[in-house]
């Protein structure tokens, strides 16, 4: 399983372009952008090497921490896969590009594709002496024409890029990556449940095209969950020093609540009931909220069914819950 954290190779590239930073102005920058996200906006805001540096201490943590928790899940029920090529869409500093190369030491090709320049820039120069990710082909222009000269890939990753699109741009999003998928394609979202209806909309269209849900759905069936409820996730990362600077914030670590699901060209070979809210543990019993193949469940793990309760005492919302029979 990969950690949340950045790796130390990351870490180390970002703190080597810290020095000289202005921390007031890179706070102000960045929380401006996440103004502009939370507003609907795009990776327009982003317009200058400091803008990107301050978006990639802001944000880029969190984000690596979602698509880290995306991966691990899809490797918990596919252990036997194994890309070598990766297509990363909308990559930005090339947040999902560091996560893939940890949970996957097969991976042997990476194409980036995002139109917003300063963000390209610095993913270049955080990539430029790292082992594998050194000669990464991040190209420049048109993400979207990028994207359709882009060769196929075994592993296609797009993580915090459809919220960026209108409701005619997501179809035409989705069919295009869908095509660029040789096997996998992972989409990560923000945890609101706006994040979750664009994840839903896309896995629906997706399926009728053909696809098959690795995770976090046990089914290619409907979303059984029904509103105000929606299924997202959460992961705790740790926070740096220079992560509270420019969040401004003591805490030392941030909890990212996050929306994905990963589709495959071919049926899974197993499936899983997923956990879909931190369980209550009591005296007498475990209760969690689970989505199994047959649909929604309430389980309630008995104190006295003691081989099944020690396991339910293990779960943890966003867990897969595995039949080994």
């Amino acid at each position: 399983m990969i950690p949340p954290s950045l790796p130390v190779e990351l870490q180390a590239a970002l703190s080597s372009r810290l020095k000289g930073l202005s921390r007031h102005d890179a706070a102000q920058r960045a929380a401006r952008i996440s103004q502009t996200y939370r507003e609907g906006g795009t990776s327009g805001g982003i317009r200058s090497e400091i803008d990107a540096l301050a978006y990639a201490l802001a944000r880029m943590p969190a984000t690596y921490a979602a698509v880290t928790a995306a991966l691990n899940a899809l490797c918990e029920l596919r252990p036997d896969f194994a890309p070598h090529t990766l297509l990363d869409i909308g990559a930005g500093p090339g947040t999902a590009s560091w996560a893939a190369v940890e949970a996957f030491t097969s991976l042997t090709a990476f194409a980036l594709a995002d139109d917003n320049e300063s963000l390209r820039a610095l993913a270049l120069d955080l990539m430029r002496d790292s082992v594998r990710l050194g000669g990464a082909d991040y190209q420049k222009g048109d993400a979207r024409d990028l994207i359709a000269a882009a060769e196929p890939a075994d592993l296609v990753i797009a993580s915090y890029v459809i919220g960026e699109l209108d409701a005619r741009e997501r179809t035409e999003f989705a069919a295009l990556a869908w095509e660029k998928t040789d096997d996998t394609l992972v989409i990560v979202e923000p945890g609101t449940p706006r994040g979750y209806e664009r994840i839903i909309a896309l896995r629906a269209q997706l399926i009728d095209a053909g696809a098959h849900v690795a995770a976090p759905c046990p089914h290619d069936r409907a979303c059984p969950l029904t509103a105000p409820d929606w299924c997202h996730f959460t992961q705790r990362l740790p926070r740096s020093r220079a992560h509270k600077e420019i969040k401004d914030v003591d805490l030392p670590y941030e909890d990212e609540k996050f929306a994905y699901v990963a589709l495959m060209r071919h049926p899974p070979a197993r499936c899983a009931a997923r956990v879909l809210a931190q369980p209550v543990l009591s005296k007498v019993e475990v209760a969690a909220k689970l989505c199994t193949p047959e649909g929604l469940v309430a389980a309630k793990v008995p104190r006295r069914d003691k081989a099944n309760y020690a396991l339910a005492r293990r779960w943890r919302w966003g867990d897969a819950v595995i039949d080994e029979r």
